[in-house]
């Protein structure tokens, strides 16, 4: 579990007053990460940390040199255009720098006059998935999904016995990963009409989304070597909010014996910011 230090002090301010507000999702306690530039810009993407209603520059900061030691080599890793290289340091790395960002922000920091030309304001920036995915899983979050969306597909045997003893899932199209806000075509497919012989090809008319939680994880293993448990956690960078779209006509024809395809391959849609397990540490 990661440690409780002082950037979780929930007395902390910030020298960023949108960041005080009582009821903002951005305070100096959260931090979370994302991949951003400007709005209508020709900017190259690079790191961000939401503080208030407004984006930190990361790459800007990285070339401003005012952070030192770990969290001056976790910065480095934010001006690119992915933070792959960041979510890939592991844990040290990235509390070292929530750490570092937390003491620039607080009120009483003497680097606010030097940062605050470095604060764009949220909406003026335009966001893109925050890492570039290889690769990613679809789980049932508990029992209740499984079984509420089992009921959608087979409505007298919703929960299959083998979801009480392993954590079913299946493979998705990396591809299809977008952020939020994302404008994509509804799918189609083939489907079989209530009291139908014969399927027919028509553009899905039961779309649907899960609201989910993403988690990136940062740490790789080397292929056909498993993660021991006690070590899954340090592989884990951050969570975010995710929407998990389905066409369920196409599913309710296609995904026997062998599992979703082009029912739930078409999009997928991501929340372009980043909470670290370390801002979730209070909350365990």
């Amino acid at each position: 579990m990661r440690a409780i230090d002082l950037s979780h002090d929930p007395k902390r301010k910030s020298w960023v007053s949108s960041a005080n507000a009582p009821d903002g999702d951005f305070p100096i306690q959260n931090l979370p990460f994302c991949a951003f530039r400007r709005a209508r810009s020709a900017e190259e993407f690079r790191g961000g940390v939401a503080i208030g209603d407004s984006v930190l520059d990361l790459g800007a900061l990285h070339e401003l040199g005012v952070l030192d030691g770990p969290a001056a080599h976790s910065l480095g890793a934010c001006a690119q255009p992915f933070l792959n290289a960041l979510m890939g340091l592991g844990p040290e790395a990235s509390s070292a720098l929530r750490a570092g960002l937390s003491a620039a922000l607080r009120i009483e920091s003497t680097l606010a006059p030097r940062l605050r030309p470095l604060l764009i304001p949220q909406e003026a920036a335009e966001y893109r998935v925050a890492a570039q995915v290889g690769d990613y899983t679809d789980f049932y979050a508990s029992i209740h999904h499984a079984t509420a969306v089992g009921k959608l597909l087979r409505p007298d045997n919703p929960l299959f016995p083998n979801y009480k003893w392993l954590p079913v899932a299946y493979h998705g199209r990396a591809s299809s990963i977008r952020v939020s806000g994302y404008d994509f075509a509804r799918p189609a497919g083939q489907v079989l009409p209530p009291g139908a012989a014969l399927p027919e090809l028509a553009a899905t008319r039961r779309l649907d989304y899960e609201l989910e939680v993403g988690v990136f994880v940062g740490r790789g293993n080397e292929l056909g070597r498993s993660v021991p448990l006690r070590e899954a956690e340090s592989h884990l960078f951050g969570l975010c909010l995710l929407n998990d779209w389905s066409a369920r006509d196409i599913q309710a024809w296609e995904y026997q014996p062998l599992g979703p395809f082009l029912a739930k391959n078409f999009a997928t849609t991501v929340s372009p910011w980043v909470v670290t397990l370390e801002a979730l540490a209070p909350f365990r």
